[in-house]
């Protein structure tokens, strides 16, 4: 330890974090390459904005999508996730990411980022710096039930995002009780401004000053193979940070749900009996909700370490930028208590932004409509029980549909929609409901062994 003349040989006390130095300039501000920060007090970053930011263009707009595909072998073995597009695990069992009851335990958990060797600070710890002040603890209960997930502060206003599931408890509760742990240990009531089943996402909001509200990255811009950073409250752990990469995108995962119809427009008739299922937090013995239907949701996969307790919380890139809403887990085991073994899925913050903010404007957020029902499809176009579909095969056209106006027909064979790559009717349904009502998409279709593209312009999902 260094000394300074005519001290004593103490160590000098820690001093506070550095906050990394920005740009100025409204929604294109953006962080200098991070610098090495010194002590351990919590950094509280910038308070002044009064939202989210993004930094996708120099003119403040947002750039439009460069989507990458990514191609994945499949492999499955008996009775495989329908939902999970691209890639399976023939032996896993499958886990929504559903608040933890073991939480309250845990009394002491660190509610800031600690740098002790201010002369070795990666991007990782930069990154952790930045974000966590926007990430917090949300506790629920009501009833005989509680548990604890993790939350992502969007504005000063005190709007946080998170999963329908946590503020559910997993369909357990529909009057909760909310409080929601801050970084700096702050604790303040939390009410429901509104949820969203069929994207698993929920606006709660609290009343408190001195918010840091989080900045928000463009997850359209991804690659495989960047880096992934977690932080949330795994197990009622406050401001725990893991790493990884982005496994893949575009995932397309099912989650069984209690808060759906058991049938839904835009999708398959056939009934999954897998998925990632939300169960009552922590205690097996309790009753649970009677899973009705499974939402569909195209995902980002990670392998940096998420568990329960995570769901809700933020994925991160290297600028502290959020990518993600992390919300389900697969496991390797039959228990649902089985924790991470590095498949983890987030919902990308660019559809979860557009959920967010209809949610804070309306109390309820609204999904594309095609109106086909479907089943998958061989790549001859005929159906087929193979797992490895390869396409939506369209059964049915719905009278006055967006489908039947832009002439798609019973027989034709679904294979892109909006950009992203349908292989079977649980990828066609989450591509179809990230989009806006009254959004023009472009549809790929396999007619009679020809390729055809049609502009489709979407309607909104029918109520019940």
């Amino acid at each position: 330890m260094n000394e300074q003349p005519g001290t004593s040989d103490r160590p000098l006390p820690p001093q506070p974090l550095t906050p990394p130095s920005r740009t100025a300039g409204g929604t294109g501000a953006q962080s200098t390459p991070h610098p090495a920060y010194a002590g351990h007090q919590p950094f509280y970053g910038d308070a002044s904005g009064s939202g989210p930011s993004r930094t996708d263009g120099t003119d403040g707009t947002r750039a439009p999508r460069d989507r990458r595909r990514v191609s994945v072998a499949t492999f499955a073995a008996g009775a495989l996730v329908a939902g999970l597009i691209g890639g399976g695990v023939a032996t896993a069992g499958y886990n929504a990411l559903e608040p933890d009851s073991t939480a309250g335990t845990v009394r002491s958990a660190p509610q800031s980022v600690v740098v002790n060797n201010s002369d070795d600070v990666n991007s990782i710890t930069g990154a952790a710096v930045t974000a966590s002040p926007s990430v917090v603890t949300i506790a629920v209960s009501g009833g005989d039930s509680s548990g604890t997930g993790s939350g992502i502060i969007l504005d000063t206003d005190g709007h946080i995002l998170t999963n329908t599931h946590v503020v559910t408890l997993g369909g357990q509760v529909s009057d909760p009780t909310i409080e929601v742990r801050l970084n700096d240990g702050r604790l303040f009531p939390a009410t429901v401004v509104g949820t969203d089943p069929l994207s698993d996402l929920a606006v709660v909001k609290i009343d408190a000053p001195q918010l840091t509200a989080a900045t928000l990255g463009d997850s359209d811009a991804l690659n495989v193979g960047d880096t992934a950073i977690a932080i949330g409250s795994p197990l009622g752990l406050s401001g725990t940070v893991t790493d990884g990469i982005v496994s893949t995108l575009n995932r397309t995962i099912s989650v069984a749900s209690s808060a759906v119809p058991e049938q839904q427009p835009d999708s398959s008739g056939s009934e999954n009996k897998d998925g990632f299922n939300f169960l009552p937090p922590g205690d097996s013995s309790a009753p649970q909700p009677q899973s009705q239907g499974s939402i569909y949701l195209n995902v980002i996969q990670t392998d940096a370490a998420i568990n329960q307790g995570n769901s809700g919380g933020a994925l991160v890139d290297t600028d502290g930028k959020i990518i993600g809403v992390n919300v389900a887990i697969a496991s390797g085991g039959s228990s649902e208590t089985t924790g991470n073994i590095g498949v983890g899925f987030s919902i990308p913050i660019t559809y979860a932004e557009r959920i967010a903010n209809e949610i804070i404007a309306d109390g309820e957020a609204t999904h594309g409509f095609l109106g086909v029902s479907i089943s998958p499809a061989s790549a001859d176009g005929s159906p087929t029980s193979s797992p490895f579909s390869s396409g939506a095969l369209v059964e049915n056209v719905e009278p006055g549909s967006p489908a039947e106006d832009a002439a798609l027909e019973a027989g034709d064979v679904i294979t892109e929609v909006a950009g992203y790559t349908i292989t079977d009717p649980e990828s066609l349904t989450a591509a179809v409901r990230m989009q806006r009502v009254g959004e023009q998409v472009q549809v790929e279709i396999l007619r009679n062994g020809q390729t055809m593209t049609m502009d489709v312009t979407l309607g909104e999902v029918p109520a019940g």
